[in-house]
């Protein structure tokens, strides 16, 4: 059989090909920098979800003092606060409580003017 001759290439092939190879070099980097920065968004999101659920498994008990004649109206859950209406002799009070650790986050209280 007789092998085809393959003839130089131009020197404006050759530097097409060159281009050309340049441009499939920056195209498979970036490829593999989208793809890494993919796994560690992955990573981070499967380690922080582990973390999360581990704490969330252990029970937490806590006792909460409320003022003298005071009573919960309601109890409601926002993003990662608990909220707890009180009436408390006649004024309403919002307490707000991280929802994680139960630690008091804030006090918000109402008076009427006089």
């Amino acid at each position: 059989m007789t092998e085809t001759a393959l003839p130089e290439p131009t020197p404006e092939q050759a530097a097409l090909f060159a281009r050309v190879r340049r441009m499939m070099l920056i195209a498979s980097l970036t490829t593999a920098v989208a793809v890494a920065a993919v796994l560690v968004a992955v990573g981070y999101r499967l380690f922080r979800s582990e973390g999360s659920a581990g704490r969330a498994a252990a029970a937490t008990e806590i006792t909460a003092t409320l003022p003298k004649n005071a009573r919960i109206v309601s109890t409601a859950v926002a993003g990662d606060r608990l909220v707890v209406t009180l009436d408390v002799g006649g004024s309403t009070e919002i307490r707000t409580f991280d929802a994680q650790t139960l630690r008091p986050a804030g006090t918000l209280k109402f008076a009427r003017e006089p």
